[in-house]
């Protein structure tokens, strides 16, 4: 028996391999479907089933590509309706794996189709359940993502999955591991540890939602409490999930496109497509596109592109460090954005040679903040999220969390120079690519964020622990 978990940390997600006398199973795969089947090609074995949890909504899955090319059928639990053909289990139906089998419970509450599978090894025993986004580590999945108006409240979602918890997993041995979809830093819970797989007994007794005297009153009250806004890209990403979607490597060719300067302008002012500038946060500062975009690849990119374009059929093209161009239109098809028309070929340089204006952020070290804030008097806006921000901040400071940045544009003064800044430098640099491409170009930008601040005799609240609010 093999069990891998093959985790995506941009994403906090987890897909799982299971292999067992020649055969083998994929659990909630990722777009980009070659992983899996190098591992079955390599290993020498046939996949024959994959098995999705729920329709998801933080990233599209690879279930419809790997069926194309693996001719495994598509395994939902019950009440899933999708477009494609796809076997809609029963509630205890069970399929073999060699010499495992896994178990279909359903567990609705994060959905309704919502379905964790029990694996059972060679002898027969419960080894390990793979719960999606019923049960996470710490946590249990949000309960508003699948509501319907007055036909399916919030508070009935978390009843139904007070009563899959109870009904369907709590009851397992205590030394079963549990393998959920995500861990920290993903949306689809609040209060993930970053641990991606634990005993089921450790679980009970650390998951607040697994308190053995909780009232079913009790944990929807908590499991609903402090619940931030999803994303807005979420729900078409179900759609995709639910509908179907363009075959990943018609995707990757496209995207993948190098385009003269020329090329480059001509499609932009055809498609009044986004430029996203991909870069570190120092070449983006230092010099980039007019009114381009900046989300770069070695952060939050695919969760913060989602958030921040929504439309996943909005045209996009790319500036990118030299080599990854790829990466960056995998990892946009991974939250849906499967529009990526190409990317410049020589890169800023390349705009430059052709005399092309570029533009810059006045980016500063925390260090020479107070000085020149004692001289402007500009005010301070942060960025990060509002836990954040009640948990520490500058007390001069104001809050507007980037998910909200282009709701409160007008919280920015139009003249006088203001400051920003977020945890590290990442968001702030983000803000400040999106409010320059609004015309905003009086802003300065602090490295290092607050991180940074921290260091300074800045006046600043007291901590607070977040966990508390």
């Amino acid at each position: 028996m093999k069990i891998e978990q093959i985790y995506t940390g941009c994403l906090a997600q987890g897909a799982y391999y299971i292999e067992s006398d020649g055969e083998a199973a994929i659990i909630d795969p990722l777009r980009e479907v070659s992983t899996y089947t190098k591992k079955a090609a390599i290993a020498k074995v046939k996949i024959k089933y994959i098995f999705e949890t729920h329709f998801h909504a933080d990233f599209v899955s690879g279930h419809i590509t790997l069926a194309q090319q693996t001719g495994a059928p598509i395994i939902y639990g019950p009440n899933a309706n999708p477009a494609f053909e796809a076997h809609i289990a029963k509630d205890g139906e069970e399929f073999k794996i060699g010499k495992l089998s896994i178990k279909v419970l359903h567990t609705p509450g994060h959905t309704m189709e919502s379905t964790s599978y029990l694996l059972f090894d060679e002898n027969g025993k419960e080894h390990a359940v793979f719960t999606g986004d019923t049960l996470f580590l710490g946590d249990v999945g949000r309960p508003d993502l699948a509501q319907k108006g007055e036909e399916l409240s919030i508070q009935d979602l978390a009843g139904y999955a007070f009563e899959s918890l109870r009904g369907k997993i709590m009851p397992l041995p205590d030394d079963v591991i549990v393998y959920p979809a995500h861990g920290a830093g993903s949306a689809c819970g609040k209060n993930m540890m970053k641990e991606t797989m634990d005993t089921l007994g450790n679980q009970k007794k650390m998951n607040y939602a697994l308190r053995a005297d909780m009232t079913k009153a009790e944990f929807i009250e908590e499991v609903t409490d402090g619940l931030l806004p999803p994303p807005s890209y979420f729900p078409m990403n179900v759609k995709l999930n639910k509908e179907g979607y363009e075959n990943i490597d018609v995707v990757l060719k496209n995207g993948s496109k190098p385009l003269t300067v020329k090329e480059f302008e001509n499609i932009a002012n055809e498609t009044q497509a986004v430029i996203l500038d991909v870069r570190s946060i120092a070449d983006f500062a230092t010099g980039h596109l007019p009114k381009s975009i900046f989300i770069g690849l070695d952060g939050g990119f695919a969760p913060w592109a989602g958030e921040l374009i929504v439309d996943v059929k909005k045209a996009i093209l790319l500036v990118v460090p030299e080599g990854r161009a790829e990466e960056a239109v995998t990892r946009l098809s991974r939250v849906g954005f499967d529009n990526t028309l190409g990317f410049l070929s020589g890169g800023i340089e390349a705009w430059k040679k052709e005399g092309k204006e570029i533009d810059t952020v006045n980016s500063i070290p925390a260090s020479e903040f107070i000085s020149l804030h004692n001289k402007t008097k500009g005010k301070i806006f942060d960025v990060r999220k509002r836990s954040e921000y009640l948990s520490e901040h500058v007390l001069e400071s104001s809050n507007i969390p980037l998910s909200d940045l282009n709701l409160n544009l007008s919280e920015f003064p139009k003249k006088a120079e203001f400051f920003l800044h977020c945890a590290g430098g990442y968001r702030s640099m983000i803000a400040a690519s999106i409010l320059k491409s609004r015309g905003y170009h009086n802003l300065i930008d602090i490295q290092g964020g607050y991180q940074a601040l921290k260091q300074t005799e800045i006046p600043k609240s007291n901590y607070v622990c977040p966990s508390t609010l």
